[in-house]
């Protein structure tokens, strides 16, 4: 133990010793950079005629080591009366503002843990002091700019003279599941502002209806499932989309991301929807023109349990035996069987008669998406399970946690990078520039 802490004590040590060279270090770097950019004059954006200095102002703003600072020369035109920074612009940096790698880290602890925690970590794993607001703020930015990306990207690939990536390598079959989930939304419109020292009253109780729900699909192929244990399976890899908006919005994103992915080959790709049997879901499948249209295995169970309780009795065995029963039917593709089966009963009551025919209606218009047996055979896969496990990923595991409400900005923002860690491709960022947000 004696030597594990003394360890410690020297990588603190060298820690402290090299920071403010490597601000030092830093600070050289960006005076080249502005030195490199002292004799060059811009031209205005709106008119292309060359702006005139105004001033010079001294700015700094926060990075990974430290404060840094730099002479920085404004441009006007004059008849325009635009203004441009140009060292700013190119150093992609706010005055006052957190910037670099600093900033994206700071995002990525949003990412995982609430703001207040997310403010305990940064100082526990970056040697940071920020405040919760200032994580919220850096989140709000950086999760602007992977928001707009996203719906630019979408944007992009639902124009028909886009090019997608190659699909050369494209998959002979792709799964694509999609569900929704509810979240609660804050009972302001405004952001609420402190007067003084005053603190914040408790906020209302939530009202029915005062929720919003976010749709999540699930990208994965076929042909990277793997069995982890005896009739359990597991895939490689998946891709999560999930957007604030409707049903719409959310087939437009997952479209474009197969076409991002080159995974879309519109000849020769089969699409397998698996679905809960929500028509929103059925309605938008045609998009796709080679597709196979499969109910979720264990929705189809639901319902037939549903009427099991009632017409055998809740906990009773002669309904476990009974459901046992038409789930291997179902599962052996007998769906036509099971339906004949189910109109030879004959309940006794006005309410188990009604959930019968139900029960019957939905089979009926479910059958051509009921055919598992086949299903399992292609493997394809007949449960919804990988959408529900994004669920948990995507939104519960951050924004259902206790008391959490959430303005349609923020949870748009924080979703945006959420998605990038979970489909590992947080480096995108590095590429997105800080936004600017209300």
């Amino acid at each position: 133990m004696q030597g594990a802490s003394q360890f410690l004590l020297l990588e603190r040590a060298v820690e402290l010793e090299h920071r403010p060279r490597m601000l030092e270090a830093l600070q050289g770097r960006v005076n080249a950079v502005a030195d490199s950019l002292r004799d060059q004059t811009p031209v205005c954006d709106q008119c292309g005629q060359p702006m005139k200095r105004h001033d010079t102002e001294s700015v700094s703003w926060t990075a990974r080591f430290g404060d840094l600072q730099a002479a920085v020369v404004r441009y006007r035109c004059r008849g325009c009366q635009t203004q441009r920074r140009p060292l700013l612009d190119l150093l992609g940096v706010e005055p006052g503002r957190i910037s670099g790698s600093l900033a994206r880290l700071l995002a990525l602890l949003a990412v995982v843990a609430p703001y207040t925690l997310a403010a305990q970590l940064a100082e526990l794993l970056l040697g940071v002091e920020i405040s919760a607001m200032g994580i919220w703020k850096v989140a709000q930015r950086l999760g602007e700019s992977a928001a707009r990306y996203s719906e630019e990207l979408s944007q992009y690939h639902a124009d028909s003279r886009s090019e997608g990536a190659s699909t050369q390598n494209a998959p002979p079959v792709v799964v694509l599941s999609v569900d929704g989930s509810m979240l609660g939304k804050q009972v302001r419109r405004q952001r609420r502002r402190r007067q003084g020292g005053e603190t914040f009253p408790p906020l209302p109780p939530m009202a029915e209806g005062q929720f919003q729900e976010v749709k999540t699909g699930v990208l994965l192929l076929p042909s990277e499932r793997v069995e982890t244990s005896p009739g359990r399976h597991s895939v490689v890899r998946r891709f999560l989309v999930s957007c604030l908006g409707n049903a719409d919005d959310i087939f437009r994103h997952l479209y474009a991301q197969l076409r991002e992915l080159g995974w879309l080959d519109t000849a020769h790709t089969m699409v397998v929807i698996v679905g809960d049997g929500a028509e929103w879901i059925w309605n938008r499948a045609s998009m796709f023109v080679r597709r196979c249209e499969i109910l979720d295995f264990w929705h189809a169970l639901e319902h037939a349990w549903s009427f099991a309780r009632l017409y055998y009795g809740e906990g009773s065995q002669q309904a476990d035996r009974w459901v046992h029963q038409i789930a291997e039917d179902l599962r052996a593709g007998k769906v036509q069987a099971v339906i004949a089966r189910l109109k030879r009963l004959r309940p006794k009551t006005p309410e188990s008669r009604e959930k019968l025919q139900n029960l019957i209606a939905y089979y009926s218009e479910h059958a051509g998406r009921m055919r598992y047996d086949e299903y399992l055979r292609l493997g394809y896969g007949i449960g919804s399970g990988a959408v529900e496990s994004a669920h948990k990923q995507v939104v519960h595991a951050r924004f259902r946690q206790a008391g959490m409400r959430w303005s349609e900005a923020g949870a748009r923002r924080l979703l945006a990078l959420r998605l990038l860690l979970l489909n590992n491709n947080w480096a995108l960022l590095d590429r997105l520039p800080m936004v600017s947000v209300a």
